[in-house]
């Protein structure tokens, strides 16, 4: 149903663009429209990994700067049935994650020193998880091509508001169809593109749950992501929203709750659904987390974790992430 829904979803924004060009010019005008957008995709898929990791200064490291951390994907990626990505670190105190690629064979997966810094060994297994859930579903190519012609709908409503406003209402949209067509191209792609966001994410998160063996690790981590989201700013993101879906947890302040603008589902909800997720493998799952706790910082891979916690998350001993 999840794969079903992202596309017809995803033949609407089609549609929506097409659309528009449709208004502007016509037959030939969605056409035109058509081209662009295989055009822009065309490049996208070349080049999006490069100009976001570029965007956010993520630099790659290796087993010889960063042992543990790439020594923890390859681990999982094998679990996963994926080639090895690439492995990329942030200098950004917001933990955070995302992965990017066209595909299996050239993905990548980014996370920030504040990931690395504030959590467990077996949170950070759980956050990678689900990053190579995303690669493993393609969805970091899908989330390109609705970033891509959702921002090309906006730029040809703009584009119509002047080539459609010197126009009289019978031979074209006129002024007023104009403005309505700008207003309201732009945000119906928007709807779009979060609700296909909103989609993959709980299938990320189910399918990196089962990845790691341990769901309420995963859920663990979106509780201090979140948490740390809303009181440490990610500038960059800030900068450009329209990256904010390719993260784990929406890196800009002020989107915590699940409606029609939010680039991802709840937190609530989505360790709602973790925790009936653990309850069906069996795992531990009697913690009851609340989306808005604090947890305190520890040191990264939980050498200084004991085996639990009061909250019921086994955490295991530190030889592996899934004990």
């Amino acid at each position: 149903m999840n794969y079903l829904r992202t596309a017809i979803l995803l033949a609407g924004l089609t549609a929506l663009f097409m659309g528009v060009g449709y208004l502007i010019g016509g037959a030939a005008g969605a056409v035109i429209a058509l081209v662009i957008a295989a055009a822009t995709n065309l490049f996208t898929y070349w080049n999006s990994d490069r100009m976001v990791l570029s965007m956010y200064g993520a630099h790659e490291v290796d087993r010889a700067s960063a042992p543990e951390l790439v020594g923890l994907v390859a681990e999982l990626a094998g679990r996963a049935g994926l080639p090895m990505p690439r492995v990329f670190l942030m200098d950004e105190p917001q933990p955070n994650a995302f992965a990017t690629g066209r595909n299996p064979e050239n993905a990548a997966v980014a996370v920030t020193t504040g990931l690395m810094h504030q959590l467990s060994r077996e949170e950070l297994a759980g956050v990678i998880a689900h990053e190579l859930a995303h690669i493993k579903h393609r969805d970091t190519l899908l989330m390109t091509i609705t970033a891509t012609i959702a921002g090309a709908i906006s730029m040809l409503a703009q584009f119509g508001m002047f080539f459609g406003g010197n126009r009289d209402n019978n031979n074209g949209l006129g002024i007023v169809g104009s403005i309505l067509m700008m207003i309201l191209a732009p945000l119906g792609a928007m709807l779009v593109q979060m609700a296909i966001s909103r989609t993959r994410e709980y299938a990320a998160d189910n399918l990196g749950a089962r990845i790691v063996g341990q769901p309420m690790w995963l859920a663990s981590a979106l509780v201090k992501i979140e948490s740390a989201a809303h009181q440490v700013p990610n500038f960059e993101a800030e900068r450009n929203p329209a990256t904010a879906h390719m993260f784990i947890i929406n890196p800009l302040s002020g989107h915590g709750v699940d409606n029609l603008f939010a680039t991802h589902p709840s937190t609530q909800n989505r360790i709602a659904a973790l925790q009936q997720l653990a309850v069906e493998l069996g795992a531990q799952a009697t913690a009851s987390i609340g989306a808005n706790e604090n947890y305190p910082p520890r040191s990264p891979w939980g050498r200084s974790s004991p085996s639990g916690n009061s909250r019921g998350f086994s955490r295991g001993p530190s030889r592996g992430p899934w004990g």
